[in-house]
Order: C-alpha cells, then structure tokens, then sequence
C-alpha cells in the first residue's frame, strides 16, 4: 500500500471562498445588489458578493441548474425581522411540509438549536436565513 504524504498547511492558510453558478448575471446582481443590498463588485468572469468577511462568487451558466440545496445561509440575529424585510422586497420565502422539514404559514422551520427560512434567487437557487438559538 502506498505511503501518503502528510498534509502541509497550504490549506488551512489558504484564503477560501464559495462559488455558484446564475443564468442571468445582471438579474443576479440586482437581486444581491440591490435587493439583499449586499456589496457586490463585477469582474470579467461574473460577480463577486461580500457579506462580512466572507466572499461569495456568482458565476454566468448558460446551462445552469438551480441548486437542489441551500447555497447561501445567512444567520440573522433575529429571523421574524428577516422575513418581514425579506416580504416587503417582494422575496417569495419557500414552503415544505416533507417528514423531516415543516414550515409556518410565514415560511420558518423550528429545529432544535436553530430557526430558518428558505427563497430563492432570480436563477432559482436556494438561499437562507438563519437564527441559532
């Protein structure tokens, strides 16, 4: 059996960031821009979306497939306030009622530990806001 060589930390220094694919990169940044009112900055090669420390980059997809999971979670100090801003933007939130997820006629799911709410983007990406309790 091969000997495997122990990791250096390039990785655990290296700077990392998350990236998804859109299907319209104008509709993507006015949706981050300027609904979510995140700082968003436009480069060649698509967008790149700045919340906190954390940098996200958005890229164009002719063939995109929205996610089939949550992309972007954003925790909130106080999810009824999220929701409520989300509605008056005019952002439809998510509904389930499967086994294992159940949410309120406002579209939030109780879990132990936490509470989250889930919408989508203008490419139908799935995006979140969460309060840890």
């Amino acid at each position: 059996m091969p000997s495997r060589k122990k990791a250096s930390n390039i990785f655990k220094t290296a700077k990392s960031f998350s990236s998804f694919s859109v299907n319209d990169l104008t509709k993507a940044k006015d949706f981050y821009g300027q609904i979510l009112g995140l700082d968003v900055s436009e480069s060649p090669e698509g967008l790149e979306l700045r919340t906190g420390n954390n940098t996200i980059f958005v890229y164009p997809k002719p063939n995109h497939t929205p996610a089939s999971f949550t992309v972007l979670n954003f925790r909130v100090d106080d999810i009824e306030e999220a929701v409520d801003e989300l509605a008056s933007m005019g952002v439809k939130l998510e509904h389930y009622n499967l086994p294992d997820i159940k949410t309120d006629q406002r579209g939030i799911a109780s879990n132990p530990g936490h509470q989250i709410a889930w919408f989508k983007d203008p490419a139908g990406n799935i995006c979140s806001v969460i309060e840890e309790q």
